[in-house]
């Protein structure tokens, strides 16, 4: 049974930081692409960020470039996300996904984190 459980949302004021980590269970976790996701209230889920299964790419929303980092430790089954810089826009749901091709997509989901920037 694969899980990805979140961790490491809460309050923060603008301009701070905060890091969130997925960590994955039920699956050979070198093998998928992992990527993270928000969703704020009102509106639809949108990518954040992905790193590639062997950690040697990642790409960003432009809304984020310059502000977050993804990372993956392979040997830990774990994916982060450091977000710095951070803004009232960034408030929304974290969720973390665990991607792979195997002729079709298998794609896992985690639960959610809830991250919200208020003075």
């Amino acid at each position: 049974q694969v899980q990805l459980v979140e961790s490491g949302g809460g309050l923060v004021q603008p301009g701070g930081s905060l890091r969130l980590s997925c960590a994955a269970s039920g699956l050979t976790f070198s093998n998928y692409g992992m990527s993270w996701h928000r969703q704020a209230p009102g509106k639809e889920r949108e990518l954040v960020a992905h790193i590639a299964n062997s950690g040697g790419s990642s790409n960003y929303a432009d809304s984020v470039k310059g502000r977050f980092t993804i990372s993956r430790d392979n040997a830990k089954n774990t994916v982060y996300l450091q977000m710095n810089s951070l803004k009232f826009e960034d408030t929304a749901v974290y969720y973390c996904k665990a991607t792979r091709w195997l002729g079709s997509w298998y794609e896992y989901w985690g639960q959610g984190t809830q991250v919200t920037v208020s003075s």
